[in-house]
């Protein structure tokens, strides 16, 4: 008999874009913004997307890295359990990588005016499957995504 291991891990990250809220808001809630800096970067090629950005909406994202990671397969499986506009989004996500279920999360992202800045908080609660050790990776991985996020919005 094995035995199934669950580890669980959580992170907040805390950032300031330099564009109104409605645009950062954009760049979650709108298939063409996400677009711009969710996704591997250059060394991953979609494979199939879909966006359903609604309350019980999905969004998928299945691609291929190609490189230094391989070429391992991930998809991104999400479901949108809470949106209020240009305030909040909360969301759950299982991520496989490899044919292999890596992990559940649940990630809340909340939005707020600063002046003529947005701060965005985003805070992910994950277990992570059957032995698969993340070792920070998951939040390594979301803050290059925020990096990109703000690549996309004009903020270097």
């Amino acid at each position: 008999m094995s035995t199934v291991l669950a580890q669980h891990a959580s992170f907040t990250i805390d950032r300031s874009f330099e564009a109104s809220v409605a645009r950062v808001y954009a760049a979650f809630a709108t298939e063409e913004g996400k677009k711009r800096w969710f996704g591997g970067g250059p060394t991953w090629e979609a494979i199939e997307r879909r966006f359903d950005f609604r309350v019980g909406g999905h969004e998928y994202a299945h691609g291929r890295w190609r490189g230094e990671r391989g070429d391992a397969e991930t998809i991104f499986d999400c479901l949108y359990h809470d949106i209020v506009p240009e305030q909040r989004i909360v969301y759950s996500y299982n991520l496989h990588h490899g044919g292999r279920k890596l992990s559940v999360s649940l990630a809340t992202i909340e939005f707020a005016a600063a002046g003529s800045r947005t701060r965005m908080k985003l805070t992910e609660q994950g277990v992570f499957l059957d032995g698969y050790d993340d070792a920070g990776s998951r939040e390594r991985g979301t803050r290059e995504l925020m990096d990109r996020l703000a690549a996309s919005l004009g903020n270097h």
